[in-house]
Parts: C-alpha cells; structure tokens; sequence
C-alpha cells in the first residue's frame, strides 16, 4: 500500500500523501501550509489511487502554485514593521544596500548620489533626477535577485529616466531574467 505519490513539477516533485479513511469518494485537498493530501477510502487499490492522481495532476499543480504565492505573501507579515527595528538592524540593511548600489554603480558605469532607505508604502525604489535613489527596507528580507533587480532598476534610470524600450534594454544587460524577476516582486506585499 503506497503512503505517498511525488508529482513531477518542473525541477521538483510536488508529495501527494495517500490518507485512507473510512470514506465513500476519493478526495484531494491543499492545504494553505502546501501539502496535498488525497484522501482515500480502504480497499482502493493502489494502481486506482495513481491513475486518480495522475488525472488531477494539472488541478494540484494549478493549486499547489497559487497557494505557493499566497504562502510567501503571508510570509511577508513575518517581515518586522519599520517602527519595531531598532539602529542596529536599520544600519545593517542600509549597508547592505549600499553594498549592492556601490557594485551595480561600478558594473554599470553609473554615478549615484544620496542611498536612502525608507519605509515606503508605494514603491520598492525610486531615482530622482539628481542621482539620489531610495529603496523599500523590505528589499532586504527579499531574496538577493529581487533586491538586485530593484537596484538595477533604478540605476538604469541614471541612464534613462523613463520606461521606454532603450530603459529596458539597459536593465537586461545587468539583469537578463528581470522579466521573471518582476513577476516575482508583484508576489510580495509592500505592506
């Protein structure tokens, strides 16, 4: 009797736990911490349970997936408010900004003035005209490509200070996948 089924879902496998319990249809539910669980009535056999399994596969990876995203985005609410940091924490992710800037300015062969960090509600980062650039504070709880990214963007507005095709031309010099890395920031909450 098979206790668990793997779902083959790009470069992982996603688990199905086989739960047998006195019930009359055959069931299979995600839960919000991700696991999949088919629930399963006793005396099923086991080639029954994979050709169900198999059949659903394009529903649990449609769910699985969406409740992926919903999943970071809770977990955003595990990022400390602005207010709770103490200097100690602020000064740290202010230098690993600027750490970040400092290298991008140099690949990029762009000069930059003020780095500010701030709790902003709207945006992830901004250039003014003047060279200044300000980042979310948030960015430093994200993973280190999105960070990346949102610093790569707005030094290529010390080239460009628009959104236009050359802008984005700029950006994929220093960041090919930012396509992908967009998609993946708009998963995150600013709030």
């Amino acid at each position: 009797m098979i206790k668990e089924y793997r779902i083959r879902y790009g470069a992982k496998d996603i688990p199905v736990q086989i739960i047998r319990s006195y019930r009359k249809t055959m069931a299979i539910q995600i839960g919000s911490d991700c696991t999949v669980k088919a629930r399963i009535p006793y005396g099923i056999p086991d080639h029954i349970i994979q050709e169900y399994i198999s059949k659903h596969q394009g529903w649990i990876v449609r769910k699985y997936t969406e409740t992926s995203a919903r999943k970071r985005e809770r977990q955003q609410a595990d990022i400390p408010s602005y207010d709770e940091l103490d200097s100690f924490t602020k000064k740290l992710i202010k230098e690993k900004i600027v750490e970040r800037v400092l290298y991008y300015s140099e690949l990029m062969g762009v000069s930059v003035g003020r780095v500010t960090v701030r709790n902003q509600k709207t945006r992830w980062g901004s250039c003014s005209s003047k060279g200044n650039v300000n980042f979310n504070y948030r960015l430093y709880y994200m993973p280190e490509p999105l960070l990346n990214y949102v610093v790569v963007h707005e030094l290529a507005h010390r080239r460009h200070m628009n959104h236009s095709l050359i802008f984005w031309e700029e950006v994929s010099k220093y960041c090919p996948d930012y396509k992908e890395r967009r998609k993946q920031l708009r998963e995150y909450s600013l709030s």
